[in-house]
């Protein structure tokens, strides 16, 4: 009797281990399962991208993280995106205020010295934590994202003010304007040139500034090509990617982005934002 007590004891205790594990394995295979079964954001470019390879610049200190410039190369060796990676700590701790008479804290990124991109030349990251003008537009924290075709030297040069400030507001020929754009009055800044925006863009009929596509000239010229985007947009996670629109012509040859995309990588932890679909010109 003591035998056969002994024994449905042990049976009891095996059966209530075997019901925990099995709890245990199903309660992980589920969350698993949940993980998977959300979707993927893929950036542009699908088997151009996953079939090349991500050349990294170095990374830079923003915030409590960091942040790097990238170059994605197809199979070919061609670069078929290029864009910026922030740690998903590098969106927290930023500064609160702006340096005397400043428009933004700016901080520099450079392309990775084997990965070169024409016509790129480096990256101006300037956050604003208020915002800027126009009121009730862009007055929301956010990140201007300004991939420059200039130099650091030539950017240093641009005063806005007094000859220079003419300068400035020379315009480029309008073969070189993208579809849709036109000149922003007032947008002329020191270290970058003048301000260019879309008449459609979405938070000029009714909608709340999230991500905006800018252009910037100088002395006739186009200087860069700029997402802004803001920083509650991209702390949302977004699965986002839209057109950029195109001139008639190209002044410079080089590789041009006809998407930029916002997209979060769960596994590095890091958001990236990139000019997608490079193509020549």
């Amino acid at each position: 009797m003591k035998r056969f007590k002994r024994l449905l004891t042990s049976l009891v205790t095996a059966s209530l281990l075997l019901s925990l594990n099995l709890f245990s394995f199903a309660q992980h295979n589920a969350q698993h399962q949940g993980q998977s079964a959300s979707p993927d954001c893929q950036l542009p470019g699908g088997s151009a991208i996953s079939e090349g390879r991500t050349v990294y610049g170095e990374p830079k200190p923003i915030g409590n993280g960091d942040m790097r410039s990238w170059v994605r190369l197809n199979k070919a060796g061609k670069p078929v995106a290029v864009g910026i990676a922030l740690s998903e700590s590098a969106l927290t701790g930023l500064p609160l205020e702006l340096p005397n008479g400043e428009m933004g804290v700016e901080y520099v990124l450079h392309f990775p010295k084997s990965a070169p991109v024409a016509p790129f030349n480096h990256i101006g990251v300037n956050w604003n934590p208020k915002g800027h003008p126009p009121e009730h537009i862009y007055n929301v924290g956010h990140f201007d994202f300004h991939f420059y075709m200039i130099s650091e030297s030539e950017r240093a040069a641009i005063t806005a003010q007094g000859e220079d400030l003419e300068r400035c507001k020379k315009k480029p020929a309008d073969e070189f304007v993208p579809q849709d754009y036109f000149y922003a009055p007032e947008t002329e800044h020191a270290n970058m040139g003048s301000h260019w925006v879309d008449k459609n863009a979405h938070e000029f009929h009714g909608h709340h500034f999230t991500s905006t596509m800018i252009y910037g000239s100088y002395n006739g010229h186009f200087t860069f090509i700029e997402p802004m985007i803001t920083k509650a947009f991209i702390e949302s996670k977004p699965c986002f990617s839209q057109p950029v629109k195109q001139p008639a012509k190209f002044e410079k040859a080089g590789y041009y982005p006809t998407s930029y995309s916002i997209q979060f990588d769960p596994v590095n932890k890091v958001y990236n934002i990139a000019l997608d679909n490079l193509t020549w010109r």
